[in-house]
């Protein structure tokens, strides 16, 4: 179906509340009305991020109106679709690596603005963001299990942030490269979604020449927002100052190219990026990261300054120098094994780790660990790094008792803690 035809279908159905979400290839369910037109950026979190849609895990019946939200959105702006039916790209969810993924198919969404050089037009930047997020909290929230998990922030805000990027595109004068918007489904299962679409690209991984993650945009508040991904290519450092400059957002850079979001997905293929990122909060991965704790103007920042960034990238006629190898493949420890219960800050510190909280009923709560520590040490390891911290981790046992050195207000401290079980943790 044409561009054209395609969206006028979504629109008329989503106008009537008429598009049916499949799951598992029952009975459809009728999603929440929608005004498919664009909007400011809130109107999409205030969707996305909607009890209607059950915490949009992937799969399910409520992330599929997530998809069908997005599209239409997509359809609205005249971008091309540019998946393998209309704007989606089905794949797989089911993965041999996590086996919390479900059964059956999820979908990424995809939409081109082309560009308007006839050669450079060939190329792209990719401008990306994860619409999954938790649905119950039955894997991988630090809450309680069995409510809803909305995830305004992660990552509904920045799927509203792309959005409004593409609005502010396709107005304006067309760049000499192309762009592409992508929704992932499956980040939270571990990177499913944009790990498919680079085996399985819209346009060739060579001749893409930059991807820009958004996840987890809507907290800047008075914070600095930290961009992931500075080491990838040295022209960052001019790019990002540039596209900043009539917005004077607070800027934190942090070298690595690698993290557990969907920028690791294009880097690993020598691909330069950035990550987009304002920060962990008290409400990461519960059921009470809601709507109305969003930052609006902050979001709405975030959304120019990926404007920006990608508008300076898509027209110059060099495409970037990436530099490879830059930071190490870090995840935090999920699964079986040692558990101490620290919620890391992702804001940049010259050694160790610093910490945005501790878990309610953890070993670190039990020795007093709290928000603003910098973790440096655990048993005979150092940590200099999330890296350092997950490998120390790994190397014991719950049940172990080890020293943990840590600074607090610049002062060094040391205390003994007895590591708990990640599969026995408190929900």
């Amino acid at each position: 179906m044409n561009r054209k035809s395609w969206g006028a279908l979504v629109a008329a159905l989503a106008c009537t509340g008429g598009l049916e979400a499949q799951q598992g290839g029952g009975a459809g369910e009728r999603c929440p009305e929608f005004d498919p037109r664009p909007g400011r950026p809130m109107q999409a979190v205030r969707y996305l991020a909607d009890d209607a849609l059950e915490g949009r895990f992937s799969g399910s019946a409520g992330e599929r109106c997530a998809g069908e939200f997005i599209a239409a959105k997509f359809a609205s702006l005249g971008l091309d679709p540019a998946g393998d039916d209309g704007y989606f790209q089905e794949l797989p969810l089911a993965s041999a690596a996590q086996p919390h993924a479900p059964a059956g198919q999820g979908r990424n969404v995809v939409g081109l603005l082309r560009g308007a050089d006839p050669a450079l037009s060939e190329t792209a930047v990719v401008i990306g963001a994860h619409y999954d997020h938790l649905g119950l909290g039955e894997f991988g929230s630090t809450g309680e299990a069995g409510e809803i998990h909305n995830g305004a922030d992660d990552n509904a805000s920045g799927v509203a942030a792309l959005l409004a990027a593409a609005r502010a595109l396709t107005g304006g004068l067309k760049t000499a490269r192309s762009v592409l918007f992508i929704a992932f489904t499956g980040e939270e299962l571990g990177l499913i979604g944009s790990s498919w679409y680079a085996d399985h690209p819209a346009f060739p991984l060579d001749r893409t020449v930059a991807m820009i993650n958004l996840d987890m945009v809507g907290r800047l508040e008075d914070g600095e927002l930290i961009v992931y991904g500075m080491g990838t290519a040295a022209e960052w450092r001019d790019i990002l100052p540039a596209a900043n400059a009539d917005l004077g957002i607070p800027l934190a850079f942090e070298e690595s190219g690698f993290g557990p979001s969907d920028h690791t997905s294009f880097y690993v293929h020598e691909i330069p990026v950035l990550h987009f990122f304002t920060n962990v909060h008290g409400d990461y991965h519960r059921h009470t990261d809601d709507a109305d704790k969003i930052d609006a103007w902050g979001l709405g920042l975030v959304a120019r300054l990926t404007e920006n960034v990608a508008r300076l990238v898509a027209t110059r006629p060099e495409p970037l120098a990436v530099i490879p190898g830059i930071g190490e493949r870090t995840e935090s420890p999920r699964g079986s094994g040692a558990w101490l219960g620290t919620v890391p800050d992702f804001t940049p510190v010259d050694f160790g780790v610093l910490l945005a909280g501790v878990t309610g009923g953890s070993p670190a709560e039990a020795v007093g660990l709290q928000r603003g520590d910098v973790l440096v040490g655990l048993g005979e390891h150092e940590v200099a790094d999330l890296q350092g911290f997950t490998d120390a981790l790994a190397a014991y046992r719950p049940g172990d008792e080890v020293v943990l050195k840590y600074l607090r207000d610049g002062e060094a401290h040391e205390t003994t803690v007895r590591l708990g079980d990640r599969a026995n943790r408190p929900q």
